[in-house]
């Protein structure tokens, strides 16, 4: 893709920028936090080594995001680094001294963990450490923000009570109306190769912050989407359906009926949530990060509603056969974030996240 050439956003005084290091700078979770802080004034680091292309294929290409970013930051830096190379992560968290880390980066498909599992345990786990134990040796007082997955809690879910309706799989007990706390159990569920990896991440991200008293806090999502997601069929449910809609492709529903339940969050209310913390971080925390029930859709009722905004049926096949481990309904019950950071909250509802990634399609396609 072609970046149009315009004028860089500028900084006056880089000398009284803070500092920011994000990982996975050119995926959905990462750009977006770049954006959102180099417009605010920070100097932003990034590192991506394209390794999407490498899981997904050319669909899952994100070079085209770093160039933007490129393009439109004077305060944007970039490092092509793999984080699994333990002594580069060291020597250029000395180098660029950061004052926090968002670490986004990661392997993030159930389906390919399973033919690659060092591959997904390498990234996502020691990855992981590599960045904190980095972190650490520069510093214990910097926050770390690391993007784990409601994944960490299994297959769990669908052991609750639900009931089908006409659309959707829903919670029967009102104790679930609002979704899955972080009181959740992690244990004794089946999670995948890709969940397995993440809940080693998501404890060693919150150990590191309550052994050394480093503030640290894991971001549980669920459905994390926007208009910068490169969607492909393993991973980025929402921007993939949203692709298929518009070029007419066949769709594939796995498993319960097309009923299963996401509640999805844009990108630009995860970087928000994220700039809450950073002003008042918190050692070792959870939050589980979705759009929470008003922001909750089905399969079938996502097929309707980018059929309106497109004005194109929807193509589609069922296989009965699920996703291992996937999740018949989750929704993130966001009543503790919102406690602990009460000037947070959605503001990109649902029509608008679908609007969003249809234009930014249009324009990609």
């Amino acid at each position: 893709m072609q970046v149009a050439n315009k004028p860089k956003i500028a900084c006056s005084n880089y000398s009284i920028m803070k500092t920011l290091l994000v990982t996975g700078s050119g995926g959905l979770i990462g750009s977006e936090v770049v954006c959102f802080f180099a417009e605010q004034g920070w100097k932003v680091h990034g590192v991506d080594n394209n390794m999407r292309e490498d899981f997904f294929g050319k669909g899952g290409d994100t070079t085209w995001n770093v160039a933007r970013l490129k393009d439109t930051y004077a305060n944007y830096g970039h490092s092509e680094l793999d984080i699994r190379d333990r002594g580069p992560v060291q020597q250029l968290i000395q180098e660029v001294k950061p004052d926090a880390i968002v670490h986004a980066a990661a392997q993030p498909s159930h389906d390919l963990a399973a033919s690659r599992p060092f591959d997904d345990f390498d990234v996502n786990a020691v990855g992981t450490l590599n960045l904190l134990e980095a972190l650490r040796q520069y510093s214990t007082d910097v926050p770390f923000v690391h993007m784990s997955t409601n994944k960490v809690y299994g297959d769990a879910p669908n052991n609750l009570n639900l009931v089908e309706k006409e659309t959707r799989w829903d919670y029967t007990d009102a104790e679930y109306h609002d979704g899955i706390k972080e009181s959740f159990t992690i244990d004794q569920s089946k999670h995948s190769i890709f969940g397995a990896s993440k809940v080693a991440a998501d404890v060693m991200v919150q150990e590191y912050g309550r052994y050394f008293d480093m503030p640290t806090c894991c971001l549980r999502g669920g459905c994390l989407t926007g208009p910068n997601h490169s969607g492909v069929e393993l991973h980025g449910f929402l921007s993939y359906l949203i692709k298929c809609n518009l070029i007419e492709r066949e769709y594939t529903i796995f498993g319960y009926k097309g009923k299963q339940v996401r509640d999805n969050i844009h990108s630009f209310d995860v970087a928000r949530f994220i700039e809450e913390f950073l002003k008042a971080p918190r050692v070792g925390e959870v939050y589980n990060l979705g759009g929470g029930r008003d922001n909750s859709v089905s399969i079938l009722e996502a097929f309707e509603l980018i059929s309106s905004i497109s004005g194109k049926p929807m193509r589609y096949q069922y296989s009965d056969q699920n996703r291992s481990g996937d999740h018949m309904c989750y929704i993130s019950d966001l009543s503790k974030m919102k406690a602990h950071y009460p000037a947070w909250g959605i503001t990109k509802d649902l029509n608008t996240t679908f609007v969003e990634i249809h234009d930014s399609w249009s324009k990609r396609l």
